[in-house]
């Protein structure tokens, strides 16, 4: 037994030393190599090849080789009937919004590389996931899709799990919004919450001061005491920006009865489809292997690059818990 303490106690100040160690050299990566602000990288993947390739793979396995080879055969000669025609090209984003909708610094570079570059003839798709967050965040977000249609572009959004709150915002401005059956879709309306410690501070005898210019600077509070006053004020912004949402809805979508579902509300898709808040049932699978039919499709991508304090700080959580894992086993076979 004493072997087993002895051989603990050194696996422990190993690992407090790798611990420190990996610490005191990302800080000081941090500190010399920091990203450069706005600087990313723009990528283009060619989706119609990825799914061509796919089927020929498929197919190459299914049939017979006869068959496999008409099949060929049939493919070279579209794609040189289809050279000598203009190339319609489909762009396809992706969209996973978040609270702080920090994603929209993404989206507004990949929408201005494909105005820059796009045709009349030119589509665009969006595959929209987001359950909402701030105002501000997702009403430059739903601006940056209208950048698309003020171009001449067709714009598609597509959603499979869902566009609530803002994500609902933002699709709602396409020429075309197709989601999944089961997707939730709606909730067009607003949410504000905080906590207040003031009953907490003062049974601790903490005195809180706010000094403020204007009636209204501050209206709620989390450390000071709420008024009424204070919160009919907070009550009325949150429905000033509620008709601000239900007027941009119903100019985007005329023929929808905004006011029957701007309760807050959200449906799955199939019912969305009869409110009126989407266009058609189709997953953004099947939506782009029709595309694919008569289109180029091409899925745009815009990443800040990571620096390298960053990529170090991964690799180090990725050794620690390499670490920790092998620890903890060793201790099972030791200690059982």
């Amino acid at each position: 037994m004493e072997f087993l303490y002895e051989y603990g106690l050194f696996l422990a100040k190993t690992v407090t030393f790798l611990v420190a160690f990996a610490i005191l050299t990302a800080l000081i990566v941090g500190a010399s190599a920091k990203p450069k602000n706005g600087k990313g990288e723009l990528t283009i993947e060619d989706l119609s090849e990825q799914l061509n390739n796919q089927k020929r793979e498929l197919l190459n396995v299914a049939l017979d080789k006869d068959a496999f080879k008409a099949f060929e055969k049939s493919e070279k000669k579209k794609s040189k009937d289809k050279s000598t025609e203009p190339k319609k090209k489909v762009f396809v984003l992706n969209f996973k919004g978040g609270i702080d909708a920090k994603e929209v610094e993404s989206l507004r570079n990949e929408v201005t590389a494909i105005i820059q570059i796009a045709e009349s003839n030119d589509k665009v798709v969006v595959k929209l996931e987001s359950g909402g967050g701030v105002v501000h965040g997702y009403g430059l977000a739903a601006s940056q899709l209208a950048r698309l249609k003020q171009a001449g572009l067709e714009l598609t959004v597509t959603v499979d799990k869902i566009a609530a709150s803002g994500g609902y915002m933002m699709a709602c401005v396409s020429d075309k919004f197709v989601c999944a059956p089961f997707a939730m879709i709606g909730s067009i309306g607003v949410i504000a919450q905080l906590p207040n410690f003031n009953k907490l501070l003062k049974k601790n005898n903490v005195e809180f001061e706010q000094v403020t210019a204007g009636e209204f600077k501050r209206t709620l509070t989390m450390f000071g005491e709420n008024t009424d006053t204070g919160r009919e004020k907070f009550k009325q912004e949150l429905e000033q920006i509620h008709a601000l949402f239900r007027e941009h809805v119903q100019s985007a979508r005329p023929k929808l009865n905004v006011e029957k579902v701007a309760t807050g509300e959200t449906w799955f898709g199939t019912d969305a489809l009869k409110m009126g808040l989407v266009d058609a049932i189709q997953t953004s699978d099947d939506l782009l292997l029709s595309l694919n039919e008569e289109f180029e499709l091409y899925m745009v991508t815009y990443q800040n690059k990571k620096g390298l304090s960053d990529k170090l700080g991964i690799g180090a959580s990725t050794v620690l818990d390499k670490i920790t894992e092998k620890i903890l086993s060793k201790s099972k076979e030791l200690y059982h």
